[in-house]
C-alpha cells in the first residue's frame, strides 16, 4: 500500500465541493434515535433467542445461576460465551429493583448499537482521508476538500448502515451477536484510525478481537486478525506496520481466552459447521439481509478495482468476506451474517461518488414507493384492529394472531404520526429539488426503515407482543398450576423456561431424567408435542391440559400433574 509521494493514484471519483455538503447533525441524531429508541421500551422479551438469552442474564442477576455458568432451570447457553450474558446481568443487579429486568437488559446492548453506528460512521471518515480515497483533481480547482469529502462519505456509510434491513431486528435484541458486532466494527475501526490515532486504534483492536471470542464468536476473531495482520503487513505506512504487532497481540489474546474458556466448560471454540443446511436458501437471505449496501458495495469492488489493496477498499472488503464465510460455513446463519454489515455499509458509501444518476433516481423511487406502501399497510392494520373496517384485514390479523386484543395508547399514536409527517416531509424535500450531495440517495432508505420500525414498535406492539411474547401461553399454564409450584420440562426451549419464570413465578427445572437429581420432586411436567400429535402418556403424570401459541404455529404444551394433585369431579 503506497503513498501518494511513492505512486500515482487512478481514482474513479470526480467529486466537487458543492456535493460534500454536510448533512445536518440534528438530522443525523434524529436518523440514530428514531432507530436505537423505538422497541427499547414498553414491550416483552421475544422468542426464541431475545428472551432466552434475557434468561441467562436474569438468573445470574438474582443469584440463581453463577457467573461463570449462567443456565435457566439447570440448562447451559448453547452459544455466546459469558461476555453478554454479565453484561446485561450487571445492569439487571444495578438498575433493580427500579427498573423492569427487560428493561435494564436491553439498556446496555441499546448503547452498544449506538456506539456500533459511531463506529461506523468514524472508520468510513477516516478511511475516506487516505490518499488512495481522494477524488482527482479538476482542471480548474473546485473539488471537494479531504475533510469535507471524508465527511460526507461517513454520513452515507451511516445511513447505509440504517438502511440494511439485516440490522433491523436483530440489532435491537439482548443476544451475543450483537457483541460480536460490536468487536468487528471495533476492530474496522482500528484498522482505519492506525494512521491518525494509533493510540486509540492499538487499545480497540486489543480490546474487539478478545471481546468476539468472549462473545461466542472465536473463529471469527481470529480469521479477522488474519485479515488484519495481511492489510498492516503489505502496508508502507510507518503506522500501519507499527499496528501489526499489535493486531498479532489481539488475534492471539482472542485464540488464548477461546482456549482457556473451552478448558472450563464454557463456549470457546466451537464446531458449528452445518454447510449442508439450507444451502439453496443462502442467495436469497444475503440478497434481503444485506439491502441495499450490498449491491453499492459491488459496485465499488468494480470501480475501484485499481485500489482494492489500498486500505480503504481492502480493510472493510476482507472483513466483509469473513463474515460472508462464517454464514455460509454455518448453513446461511443470517446471525453470522450479521458482522459484514459496517463493513458493507464502509464500502457502499464509496459507491456514492460514482453513483450514476438513474440508478440514484431508482433506488429513490424504489424507497417512495416500498416504504409508503409498506407504512400504508401498518396503519390500515391498526385501523382495522381499533375500528373492524376494513373487515378482511381484521379477519386476517385475527387468523394470524387468535385472540389478539387491541390496546390504544395516546403516546404510541402521536409518535407514529409525527414519524409518518417526518416521513412525509423527507419524501418531499428529496423529490422536489434535485440535491448535489453525496449521501442524498441513502436519505429515503434509511429514513424509510426507521419510519417502519418506529409504526411497528407503536401501532403495532401490541399485536407482536402478543404473537411473540410467551406471556398469554403463561397465563393460561397459570390456570392449571399455581404460582412459586417447581415444574419439570425436560427439552423445552431455554425461552419457554425464561418465560415460566419471569412471567409466571415459577421454579423451572429443563434437565432430562438422566440428569436431574433424584431429590427434586416436580409438582407439574411440561412437554413440548407437535401440534398434530397426541400428547404422550407419562408413567406417573396424569395430563390435565394442552395449550399452543397465540400465533398459528405446530407447537403444542402439555401440562401433567402428578395423580393425587388432580382434582376430580
Amino acid at each position: 500500500m503506497t503513498t501518494r509521494s511513492q505512486a500515482p493514484f487512478i481514482t474513479p471519483a470526480l467529486v466537487t465541493q458543492k456535493a460534500v455538503q454536510r448533512l445536518p447533525r440534528w438530522a443525523l441524531l434524529l436518523f440514530c434515535a428514531a432507530y436505537v429508541i423505538p422497541g427499547l421500551i414498553g414491550r416483552d422479551p421475544w422468542k426464541n433467542e431475545d428472551i432466552a438469552s434475557f434468561g441467562h442474564m436474569w438468573s445470574v442477576a438474582l443469584g440463581q445461576a453463577s457467573w461463570l455458568h449462567p443456565n435457566v432451570g439447570g440448562v447451559l447457553p448453547t452459544s455466546g460465551g459469558v461476555l453478554p450474558y454479565w453484561l446485561g446481568g450487571a445492569f439487571i443487579s444495578l438498575l433493580s429493583p427500579w427498573i423492569d429486568p427487560a428493561l435494564a437488559a436491553r439498556i446496555p446492548f441499546a448503547l452498544l448499537l449506538s456506539l456500533i453506528l459511531a463506529l461506523t460512521w468514524y472508520s468510513t471518515y477516516h478511511l475516506a482521508r487516505t490518499d488512495a480515497a481522494q477524488p482527482l483533481p479538476l482542471a480548474f480547482g473546485g473539488e471537494a476538500r479531504p475533510q469535507d469529502y471524508a465527511r460526507a462519505l461517513a454520513d452515507g456509510a451511516l445511513l447505509a448502515l440504517i438502511a440494511s434491513l439485516g440490522l433491523l431486528q436483530l440489532g435491537h435484541e439482548t443476544t451475543p451477536e450483537l457483541l460480536q458486532l460490536t468487536g468487528s466494527v471495533a476492530f474496522l475501526y482500528s484498522l482505519s484510525s492506525a494512521q491518525y490515532h494509533p493510540i486509540q486504534a492499538r487499545w480497540a483492536a486489543l480490546l474487539a478481537l478478545p471481546e468476539m471470542a468472549a462473545s461466542g464468536s472465536p473463529t471469527v476473531a481470529v480469521l479477522s486478525g488474519l485479515a488484519g495482520m495481511a492489510v498492516c503487513w503489505r502496508s508502507r505506512q510507518t503506522e500501519l506496520r507499527g499496528h501489526f504487532w499489535f493486531v498479532v497481540a489481539a488475534t492471539a489474546m482472542a485464540a488464548a481466552l477461546a482456549t482457556l474458556l473451552s478448558a472450563i466448560g464454557l463456549s470457546g471454540w466451537a464446531w458449528r459447521v452445518d454447510a449442508a443446511q439450507r444451502v439453496m436458501d443462502i442467495p436469497k437471505l444475503v440478497v434481503w439481509f444485506t439491502w441495499p449496501t450490498l449491491p453499492l458495495a459491488a459496485l465499488t469492488v468494480w470501480y475501484w478495482r485499481r485500489q482494492i489493496t489500498y486500505r480503504h477498499i481492502a480493510v472493510p472488503l476482507l472483513l466483509a468476506l469473513v463474515g460472508f464465510g462464517a454464514a455460509i460455513a454455518m448453513g446461511g446463519n443470517e446471525r453470522a451474517m450479521l458482522v459484514t454489515l459496517p463493513a458493507l455499509a464502509v464500502l457502499a458509501s464509496f459507491a456514492l461518488p460514482i453513483l450514476q444518476r438513474g440508478l440514484g433516481a431508482a433506488l429513490d423511487w424504489f424507497s417512495v414507493c416500498f416504504f409508503t406502501v409498506c407504512a400504508g399497510l401498518i396503519w390500515v392494520g391498526y385501523i382495522s384492529l381499533h375500528t373492524g373496517v376494513p373487515a378482511k384485514t381484521a379477519e386476517r390479523i385475527a387468523k394470524l394472531v387468535p385472540g389478539t386484543q387491541a390496546y390504544f395508547s395516546l403516546t404510541a399514536l402521536l409518535a407514529a404520526l409525527l414519524g409518518t409527517l417526518l416521513w412525509l416531509a423527507l419524501v418531499r424535500w428529496r423529490t422536489a429539488r434535485h440535491s448535489h450531495a453525496l449521501w442524498k440517495s441513502l436519505v429515503l432508505p434509511a429514513g424509510g426503515v426507521a419510519l417502519c420500525w418506529l409504526l411497528f414498535m407503536t401501532l403495532w406492539l401490541p399485536i407482536l407482543d402478543q404473537a411473540r411474547s410467551y406471556r398469554a401461553l403463561i397465563g393460561k399454564i397459570s390456570t392449571t398450576v399455581p404460582s412459586k409450584a417447581l415444574l419439570c420440562a425436560p427439552e423445552v426451549p431455554v425461552g419457554l423456561l425464561t418465560g415460566l419464570e419471569y412471567f409466571g413465578g415459577y421454579q423451572v427445572n429443563g434437565l432430562p431424567d438422566s440428569q436431574r437429581s433424584p431429590s427434586v420432586r416436580c409438582d407439574a411436567l411440561l412437554l413440548r408435542v407437535g401440534g398434530r400429535a397426541a400428547a404422550p402418556t407419562v408413567d406417573g403424570w396424569e395430563r390435565v391440559a394442552q395449550f399452543n401459541q397465540r400465533t398459528r404455529n405446530s407447537e403444542q404444551i402439555v401440562v401433567y400433574r402428578r395423580p393425587a394433585a388432580v382434582a376430580h369431579p
